[in-house]
């Protein structure tokens, strides 16, 4: 089987590597300083892996996807970069305080526009908020199955045979196309751009919609449609106390510190 239409969608946060002491809770969102630079999550580098590795092995199309707002060209382009074919971004103010169920949505209506596809592949879960919902309610509006956590696809006789992590090992699963897969980390990181790879990126422009383009009402997307309401948000702390046992000898010592866990009911 050849020409595959293949899909994959990824999201722009804040590098996770960035120290905590970037990020600051005000009310309900999250401020990253703005020496902190965005990147691709690793789970949606880790779908676009899966992705380039089926291109690889039997060809087709891949289309880079992405929502949000003043995306970084330079980062999201890096899915041009090592091999994606096309990159259409949704951007637009609209989408703004969106939640998994407003994303999926655009997203949606975003692949429904796109036409033909065959297999449409997200990461497992965010690397900011990591709720791991996009992926699965993406499938759901498009009416297609899906597989979650999965760390290889192939194509098997016009069927694509997943390979889905579980707790002590891994499932082979498969699935008539066109279907949805969410990557787990087990998929490997991404390849690395080749210089040639990256010229060609940086002369191209991504395709960009708007919601008004996916026939997309203000009240379905953004923070007018989101349905998960955030009660509180606030950076955890966390308070160290040591007490040191002391004592003549190691038997000593041994004696005193299982004491001193029995008065702490660890023991």
């Amino acid at each position: 089987m050849s020409g595959l239409n293949m899909i994959v969608c990824f999201k722009q946060v804040p590098d996770p590597e960035a120290p905590a002491s970037a990020l600051k809770v005000e009310g309900k969102e999250v401020i990253t300083s703005p020496d902190i630079k965005p990147v691709i999550g690793e789970y949606g580098e880790f779908a676009l892996e899966v992705a380039l590795k089926i291109k690889d092995s039997i060809g087709g199309k891949i289309t880079a996807l992405s929502l949000g707002n003043n995306l970084a060209r330079d980062v999201v382009k890096k899915s041009l970069a090592v091999g994606a074919d096309e990159l259409i971004l949704l951007e637009d103010e609209a989408f703004d305080g969106g939640d998994s169920h407003t994303t999926s949505h655009a997203l949606a209506a975003a692949i429904r526009k796109i036409g033909e596809y065959d297999l449409i592949f997200c990461g497992r879960q965010s690397s900011d908020w990591g709720v791991g919902q996009v992926g699965l309610s993406l499938a759901t509006q498009l009416g297609i199955p899906a597989v979650s956590v999965v760390r290889k696809v192939d194509i098997v006789e016009g069927k694509a045979r997943a390979e889905e992590v579980t707790p002590d090992g891994y499932n082979i699963v498969d699935v008539e196309l066109p279907a949805l897969f969410t990557i787990t980390s087990e998929a490997g990181a991404l390849r690395y751009a080749a210089l040639k790879g990256i010229m060609a990126a940086a002369k191209r422009q991504p395709t960009v919609w708007k919601a008004a383009d996916l026939g997309l009402d203000p009240s379905e997307i953004g923070s007018q449609g989101r349905v998960n309401k955030i009660n509180k948000l606030y950076q955890p702390s966390s308070e160290v106390k040591c007490e040191i046992v002391e004592a003549d000898t190691p038997a000593e010592a041994g004696a005193g510190l299982a004491e001193k866990l029995r008065e702490a009911r660890i023991l």
